[in-house]
């Protein structure tokens, strides 16, 4: 599973060819939780609220580039890394 971005501790990383809807999995000091591009939590918990709120803060950034990302891995090409929030 391609990393796409990791800020403050948190790994973002998004699978090829998964499932729908569109999301990414992330994880935290080893939580993990998936986030649809809306920043709702479909599965899991990372145990934090401020990791959580960080993780929903850079997808409003990145949806876009989010979106090209879901696209590029449905159709196995190489998945672009998106910035970090800084």
């Amino acid at each position: 599973m391609p990393e796409i971005s990791r800020f403050f501790g948190i790994i973002i990383r998004m699978f090829y060819d998964d499932h729908s809807p569109p999301h990414i999995h992330a994880e935290y000091q080893g939580n993990k939780a998936t986030f649809d591009f809306h920043g709702n939590i479909h599965n899991g918990d990372l145990n934090s609220r401020t990791a959580i709120k960080l993780v929903r803060e850079w997808i409003d950034l990145h949806v876009k580039e989010l979106e090209q990302a879901w696209e590029d891995a449905i159709n196995f090409r190489k998945i672009s890394k998106i910035p970090p929030l800084n």
